[in-house]
């Protein structure tokens, strides 16, 4: 938006991205699942895409039922997804849990089969790197600004819920994609920590922070 929008010189824009808290997630006891769980964690709000969402669950369970889908998180688009979902006839498939906190955060996704973040304007999004830290495979929106990033995902545009639901469907029935997102996904995402991001900071900004240290 810097170099497009305001003209400035692609040699004097650097970016630093965000990064996440390290975690070593908790080991949670299961049972087996028949369901393949796919969720989707934030606010509910035109920003997030929750629509896209639902609507490719339905292309997804008009192919294959054995898929539940999740929706964590408050917002003021909440009412209007449950109406969704019912005129859709796919409630039995859905669930929506309202707001959770952390650590319940944490065991959805130690239970989920996917994550999906499709939102249609997302300055970051550190939510998809706590997915694969728990070794969940992710969907993310390549409008998204963590799509500069991460390699070891499944990327596409928000309004594209075809493609998204081919994706939910692979992640659900190959094996193969499965293991590779799952394992590669995690590795990427201990590697992008709040540490490289500050030391890139420095970098960039040596002067600056050296005076702030000497103060």
């Amino acid at each position: 938006i810097i170099i497009t929008k305001y003209h400035q010189h692609p040699d004097k824009v650097i970016t630093i991205h965000n990064g996440v808290e390290r975690n070593k997630p908790k080991e949670y006891f299961t049972k087996p699942k028949k369901n393949k769980t796919i969720s989707f964690i934030g606010r509910i709000t035109f920003q997030k895409g929750p629509d896209y969402f639902i609507e490719a669950a339905e292309k997804v369970l008009k192919k294959d039922s054995s898929f539940t889908f999740v929706m964590a998180g408050k917002g003021d688009m909440l009412n209007k997804m449950i109406a969704l979902v019912a005129k859709k006839r796919i409630s039995k498939n859905f669930i929506f849990t309202g707001f959770l906190t952390q650590e319940e955060v944490h065991r959805l996704l130690s239970q989920s089969d996917c994550f999906i973040m499709p939102s249609i304007s997302e300055p970051f999004g550190i939510a998809p790197l706590e997915a694969m830290q728990h070794s969940v495979p992710t969907i993310i929106s390549k409008q998204s600004g963590v799509s500069e990033v991460l390699k070891n995902t499944i990327k596409i545009d928000f309004w594209d819920t075809d493609a998204m639901a081919n994706a939910i469907y692979a992640i659900g029935n190959y094996p193969v994609l499965t293991k590779h997102l799952s394992h590669y996904g995690q590795q990427e995402a201990l590697e992008i920590t709040w540490a490289k991001a500050a030391q890139k900071t420095i970098q960039t900004y040596p002067f600056q922070v050296c005076l702030y240290g000497l103060n």
